[in-house]
């Protein structure tokens, strides 16, 4: 096999092997939501409770209340999309159906 096949084949392998969260994190009166993507949720996560970016840090985005796992970065990076364009009361029905208790769910990935 040449050197090209095998770092191919390597390559597949770690594609196919990665995997992406869609998450919506939230600050602790749950009145804003933030909608991403990420491929290492726990780091996201952790950069969201450091004050990362200015709306995050703005917001005091610093819990994570919902997420989905993906193994196509294509289908996670349509589902955020999907989830952004709905309302708010649409992003609240989806957390309130897997976690009705708005609990940082942090803890558990961790």
């Amino acid at each position: 096999m040449s050197l090209r096949a095998k770092r191919s084949n390597l390559y597949n392998k770690f594609v196919q092997t990665r995997q992406y969260v869609v998450y919506i994190a939230s600050n602790s009166t749950n009145r804003v939501y933030y909608t991403g993507v990420t491929n290492n949720l726990v780091r996201r996560i952790s950069q969201h409770k450091e004050g990362f970016s200015d709306f995050t840090s703005r917001y005091h985005i610093n819990k994570l209340v919902y997420f989905e796992t993906y193994s196509d970065i294509r289908d996670a990076i349509e589902r955020e999309k999907q989830i952004k364009a709905g309302s708010r009361k649409k992003k609240f029905d989806l957390i309130m159906s897997k976690n009705p208790t708005f609990r940082d769910l942090y803890t558990d990935i961790i």
